[in-house]
């Protein structure tokens, strides 16, 4: 999420789409008529003179998607997808200067303009595909034209550049093909959870609005480059939401959401595990309503494993994105610390998308290979503190020359180093209840009346760039002050937690023993893309928070209207759902 003081980055919870038990597609000659095209291009605009085409890859992401949901007790109609976009990287000049080089000076967002989306052809027509394609190819063509001449003018009238590494590296051609796989769901089983569950929510007053939904995605990418790689492979995504929201009596407005994120049905959550998930909602929802706000504050904290995870993202993962080690518009918080200590010495930190699970639970960040046709490869960023890596793409920095398969993209957007997993680790931890024990025991340490336990975050945004401030947000949904004195805890409200990330490493005392993952989208200059955050739980000595942003509308003069159950049985059969066939 960008605003106006700078380049910020927003980390929210996952909205997926569509999958279980796989039906194996037919191949494709999608493939096939990529490949054709792109030698045919290549083989002519590679000649031309001057600025010839060095590098062409075309990508086509097709998503099939399903979803059903429910909204304050009431069902909606499902809806269906599919579609396929394109996206085209053409690159002129030389791997050492070419036209996606940073043009300095002036507004960031020249490097980082969205490109238009390009919707594809769905049928194997082969005349219509290869018009798509050459039509984009010569679109893209005098756009880089363009841009190229003004990075050469750009270079002429700047001073010298600090990190002088090309523009891309080369790479071996790298092939792999799967057919694509389609997700089969209990569609009439899934609607009944739904709708019980949003009956059960409607029948408390202090909820003002309520979501229960399933949603659903098989994604599949086709990739040719001019280095010979050619790729068919997918991922799927689901996810299991619910929310409540209500209101304080002073405007306030308060949302205890929970999501359950997986690759395929048999990881979905059970209806006794949904039920007891929404139990859990109204409980903390209440509590909230009628907590009290806290005033800002400087003192002890834990955040909990999936909280931990959103802070490490925020204040560390995207400060590790080699691009932004080159950028001269960026903060370059840790590009002349490699070999030095960053973290206490019993933290350790790698990015891992090939890591497909967590101690059985799906990890939205898992894939096979990035948007540039690389592999996925497994980067221990800090070793016991000691900064050893960043996340590459093939744009090299310096003293890192090659990628490690982190060039990523939502589709329309150019692709740059991303997250994927990102793991934590500690070697000095403790079991949870005595992580909470030391927490009241560094609070007498430090004379502070109470410290706080974050129990659940719903994202975070930071700022990197030169021109703001380098801070972070982190916005918690559920927090609970717990007293030095031995008073019981209490649910507090209204508070986000603030700081910057070099002081905040500094504060890391001990962690616990119960590494959680926090499944979610990742909004940057390549747009959104699926991320998980692995983290045990964390005690800080210091974490400070801040009064949160306020809604300044009264509470609504009538409670909702009583709803003592959602439907009669029978009543949506409109809806024509089907079973999954054994």
């Amino acid at each position: 999420m960008y605003q106006r003081v700078g380049r910020w980055f927003a980390l929210v919870l996952a909205l997926t789409f569509l999958l279980p038990g796989s039906i194996r597609a037919a191949s494709s000659p999608l493939l096939d008529i990529m490949q054709q095209e792109l030698i045919r291009s290549m083989t002519h605009l590679s000649s031309i003179q001057p600025d010839s085409v060095y590098f062409l890859q075309y990508e086509v992401i097709e998503e099939r998607g399903w979803g059903l949901d429910a909204r304050d007790g009431g069902l909606l109609a499902p809806s269906s997808s599919f579609s396929r976009s394109l996206d085209l990287d053409l690159r002129l000049g030389s791997t050492e200067l070419d036209n996606t080089h940073e043009i300095r000076g002036g507004n960031w967002r020249n490097n980082f303009r969205p490109r238009r989306i390009i919707a594809f052809p769905i049928e194997a027509d082969t005349g219509a595909i290869r018009a798509a394609l050459w039509s984009e190819t010569e679109y893209q063509l005098q756009r880089a034209r363009e841009r190229y001449t003004k990075v050469l003018s750009n270079r002429q009238v700047k001073v010298a550049e600090e990190d002088l590494s090309p523009d891309f590296s080369t790479a071996a051609p790298q092939t792999f093909e799967e057919s694509s796989t389609y997700t089969q769901l209990d569609t009439l089983a899934w609607r009944d959870i739904i709708r019980q569950t949003a009956s059960y929510f409607s029948q408390f007053d202090f909820i003002y609005e309520s979501r229960v939904g399933l949603r659903a995605a098989d994604r599949t990418a086709y990739l040719v480059n001019s280095d010979g790689s050619r790729q068919a492979h997918e991922n799927h995504y689901l996810r299991f939401s619910l929310s409540v929201s209500g209101m304080a009596q002073d405007g306030m407005e308060l949302y205890r959401p929970e999501t359950f994120s997986a690759a395929t049905p048999a990881h979905l959550p059970d209806e006794a595990t949904v039920q007891a998930a929404a139990e859990r909602l109204v409980g903390e929802l209440k509590a909230l309503i009628n907590a009290p706000i806290v005033e800002p504050y400087i003192g002890p904290a834990i955040l909990r494993n999936r909280a931990s995870g959103v802070f490490f993202h925020e204040i560390f993962g995207h400060r590790i994105e080699a691009h932004r080690q080159k950028s001269v518009s960026e903060g370059q918080t840790f590009t002349k610390k490699v070999g030095e200590e960053i973290l206490p010495t019993f933290i350790s930190v790698y990015d891992d998308p090939t890591l497909s699970t967590f101690k059985g639970t799906d990890l939205r960040g898992y894939y096979r290979f990035d948007d540039q046709g690389m592999p996925g490869e497994r980067v221990t960023v800090v070793d016991k503190g000691i900064l050893r890596n960043f996340l590459c793409s093939r744009s090299p920095i310096a003293n890192f020359p090659v990628s490690n398969g982190h060039g990523r993209r939502e589709s329309g957007f150019q692709v740059v180093s991303r997250m994927g997993n990102l793991l934590v680790e500690s070697a000095k931890t403790v079991p949870y209840p005595r992580l909470r024990e030391m927490l009241v025991e560094e609070c007498r340490t430090q004379k502070k009346p109470y410290g706080l336990i974050f129990d659940d975050i719903s994202g975070g945004f930071t700022q990197t760039g030169r021109e703001g401030p380098q801070a972070f947000k982190v916005l918690p949904l559920l927090v609970t002050r717990v007293y030095a004195d031995g008073r019981p805890d209490e649910v507090v409200r209204g508070v986000d937690i603030v700081g910057t990330p070099l002081t905040s490493f500094s504060k890391i005392l001990v962690t616990g023993d119960d590494g959680g993952v926090f499944n979610g989208t990742c909004g940057a200059e390549s747009g959104w893309v699926p991320v998980s955050a692995v983290s045990p739980s964390i005690l800080v000595s210091e974490i400070e928070v801040e009064k949160r942003e306020k809604e300044q509308e009264k509470p609504p003069i009538l409670s909702p209207p009583a709803r003592k159950s959602l439907h009669a049985p029978g009543d949506l059969d409109d809806l024509e759902p089907r079973r999954a066939q054994n």
